[in-house]
């Protein structure tokens, strides 16, 4: 049976950077082809996926989450086939999973959270949302305000600390899950992969 190489979770807050840090990652991880930290990279987002389900429901991203509440398998199901996928797909390639909860289900991954001041956050997803199809993309309700956007952030983080507690009996924030935590409130994505990339070695 071949050696499964290595899975990378990424966990966090939101507007911490942790979709464009996992770019960054494949594209070096994968530059490194050679190296000891075997193979090319692949990325898996489990919010892309989590937002599709919602947009074949006619719903919005925080409309999907409220729903979860009371339908596990909207969190369950699709988290058990993601790291079903990692898996295999680590059979062959370094595999970067991008999900709040894959740490849990991929126990022997390198594990992640990347965190941001909260305002910090709110104001990157702001600069982010004024471009129209980046909102669309990201298949959320129309947010008038930075400070709108503040306070849908603490709903969807609170939201989702209390299906995760209900469902996995976990709390995603807790640093005793992760074997690197990163704050990116003053550091750009690029710093922080970086970072990550020094920390993978030392780890191998």
């Amino acid at each position: 049976m071949p050696k499964q190489k290595l899975i990378i979770t990424i966990s966090g807050t939101p507007g911490s950077g942790k979709s464009t840090i996992a770019k960054i990652l494949g594209q070096k991880l994968s530059a490194k082809g050679g190296s000891a930290s075997g193979g090319k990279a692949r990325r898996i987002y489990v919010g892309a996926i989590r937002r599709a389900l919602a947009k074949s429901k006619g719903m919005t991203l925080a409309e999907l989450n409220q729903y979860a509440l009371t339908h596990p398998e909207t969190d369950v199901d699709i988290d058990k086939q993601v790291a079903a996928q990692a898996r295999q797909m680590a059979k062959k390639k370094i595999v970067i999973v991008e999900g709040r909860t894959q740490f849990y289900f991929l126990p022997e991954s390198f594990k992640i959270f990347i965190n941001v001041n909260v305002n910090e956050g709110a104001k990157r997803i702001w600069r982010e949302i004024q471009n129209q199809n980046d909102l669309k993309k990201r298949n959320e309700a129309a947010i008038k305000s930075l400070a709108g956007l503040k306070k849908s952030i603490l709903a969807r983080m609170a939201i989702d600390k209390k299906r995760y507690k209900k469902y996995y009996h976990l709390d995603f924030t807790q640093k005793a899950n992760y074997n690197l935590i990163i704050d990116t409130t003053k550091i750009t994505a690029s710093q922080a992969a970086t970072r990550i990339l020094s920390a993978l070695k030392k780890a191998q």
